[in-house]
């Protein structure tokens, strides 16, 4: 699991220009289960972006299909972890994509 932490480096202006491409790229991925959640950051310096892959290859990928990374609107820091602890309710969600993922490599 990756943290995709945001800082924009762009005017505010630049960003809201750019935000409806980068909705359309949260909602792609969270339509393939690869994002869990996301948000601004409070003061709106940026956002955190919280992703589900395997590698850190493909999370660089991912990243670089981001709207604002391809206009320089953000610097990105990829930040990997793995869970320890969380609510059940998480845990029965990352089982869910786990079996999806591996139910669709069967196909």
């Amino acid at each position: 699991m990756f943290i995709f932490n945001l800082t924009y480096i762009k005017p505010i202006l630049e960003v809201e220009r750019v935000l409806p491409e980068h909705i359309r790229y949260l909602e792609e991925n969270y339509s393939v289960r690869k994002f869990i959640c996301s948000g601004r950051k409070n003061p709106r310096t940026g956002g955190i972006i919280l992703c589900n892959c395997g590698t850190r290859q493909e999370a660089e990928q991912i990243m670089k299909q981001d709207p604002f990374f391809k206009e320089k609107i953000a610097q990105y820091e990829i930040i990997e972890f793995v869970p320890s602890k969380s609510l059940e309710m998480f845990k029965i969600l990352m089982d869910d994509i786990a079996q999806e993922e591996q139910d669709s490599s069967f196909m």
